[in-house]
């Protein structure tokens, strides 16, 4: 499979507002029975799981969304899901990560071609040293980490670094923790799925843009504001670093303004944000994984 293959990326219709203040609003094609999908898929929680929100958008404008249930908090009282309700990204988070890397590639800033920018691999002899940004963005950097989510697995670093141990909150420095791993396989050699990668990318990019606040306001001017997303919130490890590989709450018009970017190769309010050919590079195949899924960077493909 190539990008050849991929499906091409439509220009915004003309005419047709772009949202980044609000949805426009248009009926769906009658002929896709949408409300009647939706509510199947809603009704089976066993088949589909559970449902919170479903946003639709076609030719630019919303034709669908469906509200249902309540985010349970151990703080407070459940709280219903509806059209403000920020939603948990887990690892979309990772492909709004392609899109900050992006922009700093745009800049000139960063360049996928190079060495990876991490402080930890530079020593003379490190072997990581050879690792480049391209491989931490399509997860062929050879790192030896295990993304297992069962609690009974003998090894979870995934859940190590998130949650941390008995009584631990998760590392204090995510992508410290991930960037210490060895290597298990020559860099660019092999696949493997994994969320420390993705920290240590978002460690990568807070080197250039600031920790803590300032990470946060880059992320609100560079990526957030432009598009309109007002209930985007990331969320840091203690060491300042956006936890991008899972934490990022949106509500569900936010997170379809998002994939409304993407859709628009890279383009919003005839105003390029990310480079051009930024959205195919994240698209494009490049691994397979044991399902045959096919990954591209930071992107399934």
């Amino acid at each position: 499979m190539t990008v050849d293959a991929a499906v091409p990326l439509p220009a915004h219709p003309a005419g047709v507002p772009w949202p980044t203040s609000t949805w426009p609003v248009a009926e769906p094609p009658p002929a896709w029975d949408l409300a009647g999908r939706v509510e199947e898929m809603v009704a089976q929680p066993e088949r589909f799981g559970q449902t919170y929100a479903v946003a639709v958008a076609h030719r630019g404008s919303l034709v669908l969304e469906r509200y249902e249930g309540a985010l349970e908090h151990w703080d407070r009282p459940a709280e219903p899901v509806g059209p403000g309700t920020g939603l948990l990204s887990w690892s979309v988070a990772k492909s709004v990560l392609h899109a900050a890397v992006g922009i700093l590639v745009g800049e000139g800033r960063l360049d996928p071609a190079a060495a990876a920018p991490v402080p930890a691999w530079a020593a003379a002899g490190d072997a990581r040293s050879a690792i480049t940004l391209e491989d931490l963005l399509t997860m062929r950097d050879g790192l030896d980490w295990v993304e297992d989510y069962d609690l009974a697995a003998s090894r979870s670093d995934v859940i190590t670094m998130l949650f941390g141990g008995e009584d631990a909150a998760g590392a204090a420095d995510m992508a410290a923790f991930a960037a210490d791993r060895p290597l298990a396989a020559g860099p660019g050699t092999r696949f493997s799925y994994s969320s420390g990668t993705s920290n240590i990318l978002s460690g990568v990019v807070a080197d250039i843009v600031g920790r803590s606040d300032a990470y946060l306001a880059w992320l609100e001017k560079a990526v957030f504001a432009p598009l309109g997303m007002t209930t985007a919130r990331a969320r840091l490890d203690p060491a300042g670093t956006w936890v991008a590989s899972s934490y990022l709450h949106a509500s569900a018009r936010d997170w379809l303004r998002f994939g409304e970017l993407y859709l628009r190769d890279g383009v919003w309010e005839d105003r390029r944000l990310l480079p051009a050919g930024w959205v195919d590079h994240g698209r494009r195949p490049r691994s397979a994984d044991e399902d045959g899924v096919w990954f591209g960077a930071h992107w399934w493909a």
